[in-house]
Parts: C-alpha cells; structure tokens; sequence
C-alpha cells in the first residue's frame, strides 16, 4: 500500500474524568522513532502507548504530544524511596568519617536526590497504588482517535503519490520497450552486416564457416538483453503488487529501485543503437525521481 510518512493530526476527548487533547506529528524517517511527552501521572500509560503506535505505524518519526486536565480537584501522591535515602546516607556517613563532608542528610538535599522522591499529581477518585487513574480510558481512547485520523492523512497523501509514482513507472515501462526496439532493430543490422562480411570473404580458400558462424553468434549474444529486460519487467509487476497490496512497503520499492537501477546499466553497456544511450539517460533520470518520492512512503 503506498502510503505517505508525513501527517499530522490534533483531537481533544472529555468526559466526566478529565479533558483530554492528543497531538501526532510524522515525518520522514528510515525507521520507526517514537517521541512521547506524555504528563507524570501518566507515564504508566507509556507501554501501552507505544504498543498502539506501532501497530498503527511501520516507519516514520513519530512526536506524539498528550495534556490532560482532570475534572476533579487535584491532589499529590508523594512516595518516598526509603532504600536510596538510605543508601546514600551511608555513603556520606563514610565521607563524613574521612572529613570530606560535614553535618547530617538535609530534606533539602533528599528532595535533590534522583529517585530518592517521587511527586505525582493525583485527580480525585484516583487509586495511586494501582498505578492507574480514573482518567487512563479517555487517553487510550483519544489516542487510538487521534492515531486513525493521522492514519487517514497519511492514506489521502499517498494516493497522491502513487498517482505520480504510477506516472513515472510508466514512462519507465515505455523506455524500457522503446530500449528493446532499438535494440533490437540494431541487433538485426549488426548481423546483417557480419553476415555481408562473411559473404565478401567467402571467395577464399577453404573459409572456415562453422568458425565464422560461431563468432557471429557470439558477437550477437553480447548484446542481446533479453534477459535484463524480462527482469525489469518482473519488477515492475511486483512493484505493482506491492502498492496494491494492504502491507507498508516503502522499503521494498526501494530496494527494486536499485535492482531496476543495475538493470538499465547492463541495459545500457549490451545494447547497440544509436537512440540507446539517451533513452538509458533518460531512464535513469525517471528512476532518480521514483527513489526521491519513495523516500515519503511508509
């Protein structure tokens, strides 16, 4: 399915709990790279977040913002890490004795210690023990809303690229056939020509024919590029299979890009012909095109 990396997408979801906006933002990228800024209260929520963004993207680099406003007035679960305090007491209790450090642990230097405390803003009705808030289904929901709305940008941007990446593989296809034309138009005259050759020569004594023959054949099969052009062919079909197909497969028409690309250079150094050589320019340039708008889809 040709589907574009680039999209953008913003909704805002309420109910009694809380007030809930969600904002995604994609661009290009090789792989999948996901950004989360999501509030404190609901970083447990971040696993289940990145599982849906996954399913829902394959590549991209995906800014994914999400505020949330309680309904309820709002409190604070404050946790205290007891074994960190107390592990770092020890330690400057040891300073303390070598005289590096002086005076006892302070709450002022507890609340600088990383880990040592948490504070977590909690709504009413909230159950901070079991890690959840009343409000987590209203941000899952927004999300799974916000990510479909993304997703439906993305399709309508792709449609319009496949119709230019259609385009271009058909004026591919087109200089492809013309290139076997050519080719062979100038295969048939560079044999003609061998075979007056031979005739002019054939007023000799004893003219070894079979020899003749046999470097004939040769001369001609080095420049017959069947065999290329039935390979670009099956890639193109197969390209094509692949855009009308449900999977992401930004990265496999790249990669028939390149193999499309190694057969228009064999095309171009096997085949005879005047025209050859700009039809093969001309190729190439097409394809150059195709590998810069399949950089834009998933």
């Amino acid at each position: 399915m040709i589907k574009s990396m680039t999209g953008f997408a913003a909704l805002t979801r309420e109910d009694d709990t809380a007030t809930v906006s969600v904002t995604v933002k994609a661009v290009n990228h090789r792989f999948l790279d996901l950004q989360l800024r999501v509030p404190s209260a609901f970083q447990h929520l971040e696993g289940a977040m990145r599982t849906r963004v996954q399913a829902a993207v394959a590549r991209g680099r995906i800014e994914l913002q999400v505020s949330v406003q309680p309904r309820g007035a709002l409190s604070y679960d404050v946790q205290v890490n007891e074994a960190v305090i107390a592990a770092i007491d020890a330690a400057t209790a040891k300073l303390r004795v070598s005289g590096v450090v002086t005076g006892q642990l302070t709450l002022s230097d507890v609340l600088r210690l990383p880990q040592a405390i948490t504070i977590r803003e909690v709504a009413a009705g909230d159950t901070p023990a079991e890690g959840g808030t009343a409000a987590d289904p209203l941000v899952l929901q927004a999300l799974t809303d916000t990510l479909e709305a993304l997703d439906g940008m993305r399709r309508t941007e792709g449609a319009l690229l496949r119709v230019d990446l259609d385009a271009r593989l058909d004026a591919l296809s087109t200089l492809v056939e013309g290139l076997v034309v050519d080719a062979q138009a100038a295969q048939d005259a560079l044999q003609a020509r061998l075979q007056e050759r031979i005739s002019s020569i054939s007023i000799e004594p004893s003219p070894d024919h079979a020899a003749l023959a046999a470097e004939i054949v040769r001369f001609v099969a080095r420049s017959d590029i069947q065999e290329e052009v039935v390979r670009f062919r099956s890639h193109l079909a197969h390209w094509r299979s692949l855009a009308d197909g449900g999977e992401p497969c930004g990265r496999k028409l790249d990669f028939l890009i390149q193999e499309m690309n190694r057969e228009i250079n064999t095309i171009g150094s096997k085949a005879e012909g005047t025209d050859v050589p700009a039809r093969v320019v001309t190729a190439k340039a097409e394809l150059e095109r195709l590998r810069e708008q399949v950089q834009n889809v998933e």
